[in-house]
């Protein structure tokens, strides 16, 4: 559309699916002129001021670019090693008054990038970085204190990777936000091993009310084949120590991965409901470029597409090996449907949030199935 409109202007793309595949991308997209490949801060600034005075992309790091009907990749640009060298967001730039969710106005802050863990299906740590690095306690709060106070947002998702890395951060945190008076509820996602009473409580006590936690698998094969490096053990743990501190809890489970039998996907619906979360995510294992996931994909030649619109996580676009891609549907389905529609859950939804499920979870799980049933025969 862009290109349309004036075709003088000079079309950049950035973020996981461009950076991991920006050559792909370059050629598939002739109105595309660069890609910005990883962090794209420095980037984009030193390529916006070349570009204003006329002279072309070649010696800026981190970007593939179209040259003459030749794609080029420059060298990559280091990380950021000061995150507070960032400008905060020109959010007054948005039109915030149309982000809302509920009647309630939210935003969406990420405090550190980087991830030293290594979960096969996640591109994280190849897009940030393995070495964790996080904005200053004053910083996060003078953004919040932004967001709260200019713009109204009553409700923030911390879009941390691990906001709970850093315990005593994330300690320091909580009590700036309790200090400085600010009106707001939140949520954020920890792994089951970097979670503990007293950070709970803490974020409690500042507005927290639900914390994520990436619990994936019920089967110890499916863990460690994932590399995720938690135990189910831990996993029951740090979900009674969540609600313990009053925090509702969320789960995220994923199915599907080529070498995970019927057994084992059931072994995981199962213990979704036996773990104790009060909210569960299921997801079809999906390799997304970048990932040790999408390596096995393209080297065991078990992609069952590469049409990018069905890569959402709830579409198969991957082989199993002991199941067709219509009984993974299915069982995903059933995943949902064993979850939400069990007798206790739908007792305490009654009573506790006041039929929440009931009223807008369950019928919208029904729509999304009778879309994803039509999808099986597609």
């Amino acid at each position: 559309i862009a290109k349309e409109v004036n075709r003088d202007t000079f079309v950049i793309l950035g973020g996981p699916h461009a950076t991991f595949m920006a050559r792909e991308v370059l050629r598939e997209c002739p109105y595309l002129d660069l890609v910005v490949r990883g962090e794209g801060e420095e980037t984009l600034r030193e390529l916006l001021k070349r570009l204003r005075r006329g002279r072309s992309p070649e010696d800026v790091l981190g970007v593939t670019y179209r040259k003459n009907d030749i794609i080029k990749d420059n060298p990559p640009r280091p990380l950021i090693r000061d995150l507070d060298s960032i400008p905060i967001p020109a959010y007054d730039l948005l039109p915030m008054d149309r982000y809302v969710v509920e009647g309630i106005r939210f935003g969406a802050v990420m405090t550190s990038r980087g991830c030293p863990f290594n979960c096969i299906f996640c591109s994280s740590s190849l897009q940030f970085g393995k070495k964790w690095r996080a904005h200053g306690v004053e910083r996060v709060i003078e953004e919040l204190r932004i967001l709260t106070e200019k713009f109204g947002v009553k409700e923030i998702e911390f879009l941390d990777d691990t906001f709970t890395l850093n315990p005593k951060r994330v300690e320091k945190i909580s009590e700036k936000i309790i200090e400085e008076k600010l009106d707001v509820s939140w949520s954020a996602s920890s792994r089951v091993n970097t979670f503990n009473y007293k950070i709970g409580c803490g974020m409690r006590r500042a507005g927290a009310h639900t914390i994520y936690f990436g619990i994936e698998s019920g089967s110890d094969r499916t863990l460690q084949f994932i590399g995720k490096g938690i135990s189910k053990r831990q996993s029951i743990d740090a979900v009674k120590t969540a609600k313990q501190a009053g925090l509702r809890t969320l789960g995220s489970f994923v199915i599907g991965f080529p070498y995970e039998t019927e057994a084992e996907i059931r072994e995981t619906i199962k213990f979704a409901n036996k773990v104790g979360v009060d909210l569960a995510q299921f997801t079809i294992a999906t390799p997304y470029p970048g990932t040790r996931l999408w390596e096995i994909a393209l080297k065991e030649k078990l992609l069952l597409t590469r049409n990018w619109r069905k890569f959402t996580t709830v579409d198969v676009v991957m082989k199993n090996l002991y199941l067709t891609p219509q009984k993974v549907k299915k069982l995903f389905l059933w995943a949902y449907i064993t979850f939400y529609l069990h007798p206790r859950r739908v007792i305490e939804d009654v009573f506790k949030n006041r039929g929440f499920i009931l009223k807008r979870a369950i019928p919208a799980a029904f729509r999304f199935i009778k879309r994803s049933i039509l999808g099986l025969w597609e």
